[in-house]
């Protein structure tokens, strides 16, 4: 276990997933509104693509992070998705390895 917390080989991978995770907690939200709130919620300063965030809310829904629920949209069918509680439980872990990593990276900052 200590060695896993000595590299960081996925140093800012976690990024997209928690965002996904944090603005589900709000609400729930389908994929393409996702992608509009992250730019958003960050002012164009994240600005993940389809093609990042959609194998992110698949892998999510599969490891029971999130729930999707398929509705109908104007003849088309939009997946909608929430947070179920691993999904809160992911969103804490990563929520706690960001804060620890933007402590350590202002540490560099100051110094």
């Amino acid at each position: 276990m200590a060695e896993e917390k000595r590299g960081n080989a996925g140093f800012g991978a976690g990024v997209p997933e928690l965002l996904i995770l944090r603005l589900l907690q709000e609400r729930e939200m389908y994929g393409y509104e996702i992608v509009q709130a992250i730019g958003r919620a960050t002012q164009d300063v994240v600005t993940p693509g389809e093609g990042v965030i959609y194998p992110l809310l698949h892998a999510l829904e599969k490891d029971g992070a999130l729930r999707a629920e398929p509705r109908p949209a104007g003849g088309r069918t939009r997946i909608y998705y929430t947070l179920t509680s691993r999904g809160v439980r992911r969103l804490f872990e990563l929520s706690d390895d960001w804060s620890r990593l933007a402590r350590a990276v202002q540490l560099v900052l100051r110094a």
